[in-house]
């Protein structure tokens, strides 16, 4: 896990983490290793001794683009392009965690095939958190180039995920758990004048700054909020070079988060709309871009209770808790639209660290309690043992 995490990378880049999967799952007489899936994604394929079911674990590679301020003796001090700039990489998502941990499963579950039985398919994916602009990647494109097809193909998935709780525990929620995300860009465009004769133009910046507060009545006035919360953030805002120059555009960029499908189809038509009546009242023009990041994230009821003595056994009882809405998104979600899936919350709070004060993922102060990484190993390795006693029955 050190050495991931002081050599991380970023989107469809993971180069040397790949590498160290690859020889990993070689070393330990893994039946088949498919590398360069959906660029730089692996694919180990582990049979058991006694037939059965075939499933799949999966874990996410990539890191992000911010500067590691941990002060951890194995820290990032990695630089990298990303979309043409230079930036820090840092795993301030705990996916360094997530690839040490289906490695130690892949090396128990090597050493006890006898107890194994079916199939197991190891998912160490690229590009979680978004490929690079004008690139493919991720689940969907794993998903595009045949993970899930053919006649040895999963029936049931399983991902797990570092989340700043108590360490150690299992945090599940059933039914729908993190939040279906789009991106949105919204592009004003007006007509350029000098700052101090603003009749003489149409401000893009002055349309831009309503439309930003108008958007925030359409979850709080606008949408059925007991079917699922909603959240529309506006993350960057750019335009103009000078104080007194009024531009011509103004671009906004931004998320949308969503639990429920026609809350999101609303959301969407309803923000289309009030984009365009506000630029229509100022003379302006705009344009709303929304695209698809991941459906929604969940928990398929009936696999959750059947294992749920199996995360009993790997946490302990009073350590597997129910958890609320999580409005963060995973692509793990497309391996959930084609099979049933679990995907579960690691706690790995540092020791010491309250809940307030604990940093959330993508801070550039988060940290992973190695305590929890033991846990999230018995998880994954119990999940593969007991799926197929326990679905039998």
């Amino acid at each position: 896990r050190r050495d991931i995490h002081q050599n991380p990378e970023l989107g469809n880049r993971e180069f040397k983490t790949a590498r160290k999967v690859t020889e990993h799952l070689k070393a330990l007489g893994f039946d088949k290793v498919t590398t360069g899936i959906a660029h730089t994604g692996v694919v180990g394929i582990l049979k058991g001794s006694r037939p059965g079911p075939t499933i799949a674990l999966r874990a996410d590679m990539d890191a992000l683009p911010v500067e590691e301020q941990t002060g951890l003796p194995f820290a990032s001090k990695v630089k990298a392009e990303y979309n043409g700039k230079e930036v820090s990489v840092m795993h301030a998502c705990g996916h360094d965690t997530h690839v040490a941990i289906l490695m130690g499963a892949a090396e128990v579950l090597a050493k006890n095939r006898d107890k194994l039985s079916g199939t197991v398919q190891f998912f160490f994916q690229p590009a979680e958190e978004g490929p690079p602009a004008g690139e493919e990647g991720g689940a969907k494109l794993m998903i595009k180039e045949g993970v899930l097809d053919g006649p040895d193909a999963a029936e049931a998935i399983f991902g797990l995920h570092a989340w700043p709780n108590p360490a150690g525990t299992i945090n599940y929620r059933s039914g729908s758990f993190l939040a279906a995300a789009d991106w949105l860009q919204i592009n004003v465009n007006g007509r350029q004048t000098h700052g101090s004769s603003p009749w003489k133009g149409v401000d893009p910046i002055f349309v831009a700054a309503q439309i930003m507060t108008a958007i925030q009545a359409i979850p709080s006035r606008q949408l059925d909020i007991t079917k699922g919360p909603a959240v529309i953030t506006i993350g960057s805002f750019q335009g103009g070079v000078r104080g007194n120059i009024i531009p011509d555009q103004v671009e906004m960029l931004g998320t949308i988060r969503t639990f429920d499908a026609g809350v999101r189809e609303s959301l969407h038509a309803k923000l289309r709309r009030t984009v365009k009546l506000i630029a229509d009242a100022s003379g302006a023009t705009a344009k709303v871009t929304i695209t698809p990041y991941s459906p929604v994230t969940g928990n398929d009821p009936k696999l959750l209770a059947l294992m749920m003595p199996t995360l009993k056994k790997a946490a302990g009882e009073e350590q597997v808790v129910q958890h609320p809405l999580i409005t963060g998104a995973e692509d793990f979600a497309y391996f959930q639209e084609r099979i049933p899936g679990l995907y579960l919350m690691l706690g790995a709070r540092p020791e010491g660290v309250t809940a307030y004060e604990a940093p959330a993922n993508h801070s550039p102060f988060f940290d992973a309690n190695e305590d929890a990484l033991i846990v999230g190993v018995r998880m994954m390795v119990g999940l593969a043992l007991d799926y197929a006693s326990v679905t039998s029955q």
